[in-house]
This record gives structure tokens, sequence and C-alpha cells, in this order.
């Protein structure tokens, strides 16, 4: 795919099979700590980040690959927990592995999975999650790998 036929990918979830998709297409994504916003009285967590365009490149194994700048946020978010991860790192950044859910349709716990074993928990009231692509694509010679084969 050539940055010309990119077509930005608008998501909403509202489930966990839509996490699940929200997921994939975060995964390898990279973002700046300070990046990371926790907005208590709007009950929001929100995030930018630089997401590999899996869409794309899944099926390739030469580049030129794209990365994107995408937007993501949950609402109904009541708490924040992090592990292994300094919020007051504003440089430092992180690579999202998966999201995952652990509840159910009456709230739970959205976990961004990061790699190293840190993690952000998200308590929620309900899965209620948007991403946007927000800028144009860039290309980029790598495409992530964990080492499967």
């Amino acid at each position: 795919m050539s940055t010309k036929n990119y077509i930005p990918l608008a998501m909403l979830a509202a489930d966990g099979e839509d996490l699940e998709i929200v997921s994939s297409v975060l995964q390898d994504a990279v973002a700046k700590i300070g990046d990371l916003g926790w907005f208590p009285n709007q009950r929001r967590f929100a995030f930018v980040a630089n997401r590999f365009v899996w869409e794309d490149g899944v099926k390739r194994n030469h580049g030129p690959f794209l990365r994107v700048r995408t937007g993501v946020h949950f609402d109904d978010v009541t708490r924040v927990r992090t592990k292994s991860v300094r919020l007051d790192a504003k440089e430092a950044i992180i690579d999202i592995l998966s999201v995952t859910y652990e509840g159910d349709e009456n709230g739970g716990t959205i976990t961004l999975n990061l790699a190293g074993g840190g993690g952000i928990a998200l308590d929620v009231e309900a899965i209620n999650g948007t991403l946007k692509d927000i800028s144009e694509p860039w290309r980029t010679a790598k495409k992530p790998d964990h080492g499967a084969e």
C-alpha cells in the first residue's frame, strides 16, 4: 500500500469482541508517556500513539511499511493503575503489545499490556472506546518482529 491508497481507520469498541479488534490494530503502537492523559472529571483516559499499519503490512515481509498517528480514548473510566510505568517520565516510550479486558457488561478492567512487562490498567464501568487515525501515514522500513515464525 502506498501512502496515496491509505484509508484512515475510525473504530468504536463497545464490547470484548470490538476490543480484540482494537487490540490487533494497536499491536506495536508506540507512544510517549507525555502523550497519555487521565482526565478523572471526564472519566476519560486518552492517548496518541504511532501505530503500525497492520492492515497493510501483516501479509508482507518487505517494506516499505506504514505508520500513522492515531488517537485513542476510553470513557467511563473510574480509576487508572500502572505496573512498571513511571508516569512522570514524560519522554519515555511505551510499546503496546495488546489490549485486554477482564470483566463483564457491568464493568471490569481494560489493560494496555506493554513490552517489558509493564501495563496500564483502566477500571471501567463499561467498554466504551474510540480509535481514530489523525495524521497522514509515513513510510517505515521495518516491520515489528516478535520472533514468531
